[in-house]
């Protein structure tokens, strides 16, 4: 077997963010396996010679579920082909990497790990929000908007979050920005702790809604927010205003 995989991150959009190594591996894959989170430019620039295979998520419905894009990795090396998986931000926040490395190597699959820039941290800088600041924020803690929904309970533990002085900043949390803003609250945070909103980051039609844990569902609701987004909950979100200006 001569194949090999490589789990790519395609950092937090456009090509100016995706990584040296990245084009690389991308540029002389046989197989691609995608989905629309790297962004249009990004996935304009995939090679022809390359089989291209859409994996992506679509309005809730799955053009191929989990298992079965791990399959088809496994299935495309065995014949001896290089493939890659090209992920938004990096493999392993999020992404489903850790996964993809375990059922690779359960097949004996030699794979690479291609970082890339997490969306968690590039999406609000660039509109002037650091994650961490010494006026503001000792510490940052990213957290998932969308857990495993077949969990018997949530990992999460809303008291001890609520709790924590530093940044919040959560991923694939649009649709249930109600019940977070809400756990939030009820387990004592203050209701005013200002919360940014960042959609489609480092795009074209990138849009930004601030407001509070207070008002912020509504705001959203509004605005018509939809994903993908990054949420960024704590006083870092105060810099938006003077970057804005």
């Amino acid at each position: 077997m001569t194949g090999k995989a490589y789990l790519v991150g395609s950092g937090p959009g456009g090509l100016g963010l995706l990584t040296m190594r990245a084009r690389e591996v991308i540029d002389r894959a046989d197989v691609i396996l995608y989905d629309q989170l790297p962004g249009e430019e990004i996935l304009a620039t995939l090679p022809g010679s390359a089989e291209l295979i859409d994996c992506g998520k679509y309005g809730g419905s799955h053009t191929l579920e989990q298992h079965e894009i791990e399959a088809l990795m496994v299935e495309k090396v065995k014949a001896g082909k290089t493939v890659v998986r090209l992920k938004g931000g990096d493999p392993f926040l999020f992404g489903r990497g850790g996964e993809e490395i375990e059922v690779l190597r359960e097949h004996g699959i030699r794979v690479e790990v291609v970082p890339g820039i997490t969306s968690a941290i590039a999406v609000p800088e660039m509109v002037g929000i650091p994650v961490t600041h010494r006026k503001y924020a000792s510490q940052v803690t990213f957290i998932t908007g969308h857990e495993d929904p077949t969990k018997p309970e949530s990992a999460l533990d809303w008291e001890v979050l609520s709790r924590l002085k530093g940044t919040l900043v959560i991923l694939m949390g649009v649709k249930n920005l109600p019940a977070i803003a809400e756990a939030l609250t009820a387990h004592g945070k203050d209701p005013e702790t200002p919360v940014a909103i960042i959609e489609r980051g480092l795009r074209p039609d990138q849009r930004v809604t601030v407001g509070t844990l207070a008002d912020i569902t509504g705001k959203a609701r509004a605005a018509g927010v939809r994903p993908p987004a990054v949420i960024v909950i704590g006083g870092v979100v105060e810099l938006y205003e003077e970057f804005a200006e």
